[in-house]
C-alpha cells in the first residue's frame, strides 16, 4: 500500500476533487482515480467526499494507493455450485467467504476465476477485470449470483437491475428481537465520512436511495430470524439499513461492533441470498430459482431453536 499526502493549492478552488487528482497523481489513470475515491481510499481533511466534491483550496488530501488488480484474469479451476446454465446466463450459489472478483488483497480464488474456467467464452463480457458479473454479493456473504455469458445476456441483466425488474430475497439471522412484523427502510446510503470501509445511512442529497423491506420470520429471545427484499443494490444495503434499526446481521463485525458473537462456531454473516429472478434474456420469459439455507445458518438457527 502507497500513501501520499498532498496539499491543495488556492488557485485550485472550486476544481473537482477527481479533476485536481488527475493533476497531482498524473501516474494514475483518472479511471484508477475515480475507483480509488469511490472505494474510500481518498480523504479530503480526514472523509471520505465524492470525485465530483469541489475543492476550497488549502485541503490536505491523503491518498492510499493498493496495488492494482491484475488486467487480465487466470482461470482457476474451482468448483461452483451451479443452480442454472444455458448458453447466455450462469446461475450459481455462492459460499460464504468467496470473493465475486479480483480487488486488493484478493488476486486469486474469486468467483469469476472459476467461472472462466468452466466457461471461457465469459471473457471479454462486459469487461475484461470483472467478466460476466452484474451484480455482486459480500464476501462473507452466500447465495445465489447470476453471471453473463454473452453482451446480450450482459446487457439485458444490466438494464433490468436499473430498472429494478430483478427480484433478490435474502433471509437472515440479525441481533435483538425485530418488534415490528414487517416493514420498510427508505434511508440514503453513502461511504461513511471518517471510515474508509464502511458504508452509512445520509441524509437527503448526501448517499443514494436505497430501498429495503423486511418481514420478521422468527423471533427468539436475543435474536430474529427475518427475510429481506431489494428494490435497489447498494453496497452492504442490508448490512447497513439492519444496523440502522438497531438489528444488525449476526457475524458482521463491521455493522455489528460490541455485539456478542454468535452463540455456535460460525463462519461469514448470518445473510443468504435465497432467491433470484429476471427475465431471460434470450426467451424474454421470467426465470425464477431458489437456493436452500446454507448449513451454517441451518446450525445456528436449531441452536436458536432449542434455546
Amino acid at each position: 500500500m502507497t500513501r501520499r499526502r498532498l496539499t491543495v493549492a488556492p488557485d485550485a478552488a472550486g476544481t473537482r476533487l477527481d479533476r485536481w487528482l488527475t493533476g497531482a497523481l498524473a501516474e494514475l489513470s483518472r479511471a484508477r482515480l475515480k475507483t480509488l475515491i469511490d472505494d474510500g481510499h481518498v480523504q479530503v481533511g480526514g472523509q471520505t467526499l465524492k470525485p465530483a466534491y469541489r475543492l476550497r483550496g488549502g485541503e490536505i488530501v491523503d491518498v492510499e494507493i493498493p496495488p492494482a488488480p491484475p488486467e487480465t484474469l487466470e482461470p482457476e479451476a474451482i468448483g461452483l455450485a451451479i443452480v442454472h446454465e444455458d448458453e447466455d446466463v450462469l446461475v450459481v450459489d455462492k459460499p460464504a467467504g468467496m470473493v465475486v472478483h479480483p480487488g486488493a488483497g484478493h488476486a486469486r480464488g474469486t468467483l469469476v476465476s472459476a467461472a472462466l474456467a468452466h466457461a471461457p467464452a465469459i471473457a471479454g463480457v462486459g469487461g475484461a477485470r470483472r467478466p460476466g458479473v452484474v451484480h455482486r454479493l459480500d464476501k462473507d456473504t452466500s447465495g445465489l449470483l447470476v453471471i453473463a455469458k454473452t453482451a446480450r445476456a450482459y446487457d439485458s441483466l444490466i438494464r433490468q437491475l436499473a430498472e429494478r425488474t430483478v427480484s433478490r430475497r435474502y433471509l437472515a439471522i440479525v441481533h435483538g428481537r425485530v418488534r415490528r412484523q414487517e416493514g420498510v427502510v427508505d434511508a440514503p446510503i453513502g461511504r461513511h465520512p471518517h471510515d474508509r470501509v464502511r458504508m452509512a445511512v445520509r441524509t437527503s442529497g448526501s448517499g443514494k436511495r436505497a430501498v429495503t423491506r423486511y418481514r420478521v420470520l422468527e423471533r427468539f429471545s436475543e435474536h430474529t430470524y427475518m427475510e429481506a427484499r431489494l428494490e435497489t443494490g447498494r453496497t452492504h444495503q442490508i448490512r447497513v439499513h439492519m444496523a440502522a434499526l438497531g438489528h444488525p446481521v449476526v457475524g458482521d463485525a463491521v455493522y455489528g461492533r460490541g455485539r456478542p458473537v454468535p452463540p455456535v462456531p460460525f463462519d461469514g454473516y448470518a445473510l443468504h441470498a435465497a432467491h433470484l429472478g429476471f427475465v431471460h434474456p434470450a426467451t424474454e420469459t421470467r426465470v425464477e430459482f431458489d437456493a436452500s439455507l446454507p448449513p451454517r445458518m441451518i446450525r445456528l438457527l436449531s441452536h436458536l431453536r432449542d434455546g
